[in-house]
Parts: structure tokens; C-alpha cells; sequence
């Protein structure tokens, strides 16, 4: 309708029984829409469940070792990790040390290095080991392709298929109200 006066406006609302709902208001003039209240408030709380349920949800998984492993169980840990990462998830990775294990750090760096070189193809070192306490920190992070990948499957689309477009919708009648 473009710019009418504020009267004019609220005026047009009442001849067809409907609320002048101002959606823009720090444009110049503040633009309005001829339309029912509670539908506006229902559809915006629709579109904020909607943002909020299709936001990235990160998930840190957490694999706990000690300095002293044996062979065979650091494999399996290392199988988990792997697994993990392939989800398109983040490892936390801890290495517990106990008594007088805490005064050779770097048997904990070892492994820690050796772990993160293995896994390289799948996953990089967002943040690099760090004592803390009794406890040695390290975080993996799976690289982009494989993130997308194990998304895409998640949704059980393939590689080719592209993400669904949003909706074109069709709006309502424009009023720009004028304040003046």
C-alpha cells in the first residue's frame, strides 16, 4: 500500500477486523502489516523452534586411558575414537594418572601424540594435550568432509542429494506506516 499516515493505517486495520503489526521498527518509516495478532506470535514462536531445532548440535564424546595401556586395549580405545570421529562427533581424550605415575607426564604426551598421528586422516587436534591435576587433556576434532559425510547420513541423504531449500512463502499485504 506504501507509506500512509499512522490514522490512515490503524484505520484500514479496523475496516477488515484485523491488528496493524509493526514488523520492522527500526526501518524509516517502520513498516506494518495488516494481520491477526495471535497468528503472528504463533508463527514467529514456529520459526524459533525451527532455528533452534536445526541448530548444529556438538557432541563431545569422552575416551578415558592411563599412561600404561596395554597394547591391545589402546587399540580398542583407538577403534572408539575412530568411530567417533567418523560420526562426525568431537573426543575428548584423557589419560588418568595414578600415584607415582603423575611425576612422568610424558609417557601421557606419548601416547597422546602417537593417538593423534594415528587418526590423522580422520581427525586433527583442536586442543593440544595440557596437564590438568591428575589429569592429561587432549581434544579431537573430525575433519570437514568427514563431518558433512557422517551429517548427510545421518539424514539419510547421499552426496549428490542437496539439503532441502527453504520454503518460498507468500506474504500478507505491506503497510508502511507513517509516525508523523
Amino acid at each position: 500500500m506504501g507509506i500512509v499516515p499512522l490514522e490512515r493505517a490503524l484505520q484500514l486495520a479496523a475496516d477488515v477486523d484485523l491488528d496493524l503489526v509493526e514488523v520492522a521498527p527500526m526501518a524509516r518509516p517502520p513498516v506494518c502489516k495488516l494481520m491477526d495478532f495471535g497468528k503472528f506470535k504463533y508463527e514467529s514462536a514456529l520459526k524459533a523452534r525451527e532455528a533452534r531445532r536445526n541448530q548444529q548440535q556438538t557432541v563431545i564424546k569422552e575416551m578415558k586411558l592411563r599412561p600404561k595401556i596395554d597394547p591391545h586395549d589402546y587399540e580398542t580405545k583407538k577403534g572408539h575414537v575412530m568411530r567417533f570421529l567418523k560420526a562426525g562427533d568431537k573426543v575428548k581424550v584423557t589419560i588418568m594418572f595414578r600415584g607415582r605415575e603423575q611425576s612422568r607426564p610424558e609417557l601421557g604426551f606419548r601416547l597422546l601424540r602417537k593417538l593423534s598421528e594415528e587418526i590423522s586422516e580422520l581427525g586433527f587436534v583442536e586442543a593440544s594435550a595440557k596437564q590438568d591435576g591428575r589429569n592429561m587433556i587432549m581434544v579431537l576434532a573430525p575433519h570437514r568432509n568427514v563431518k558433512a559425510a557422517a551429517t548427510a547420513s545421518r539424514e539419510g541423504r547421499t552426496e549428490d542429494t542437496p539439503a532441502p531449500e527453504g520454503e518460498s512463502a507468500v506474504l500478507p499485504e505491506v503497510v508502511t506506516a507513517d509516525q508523523g
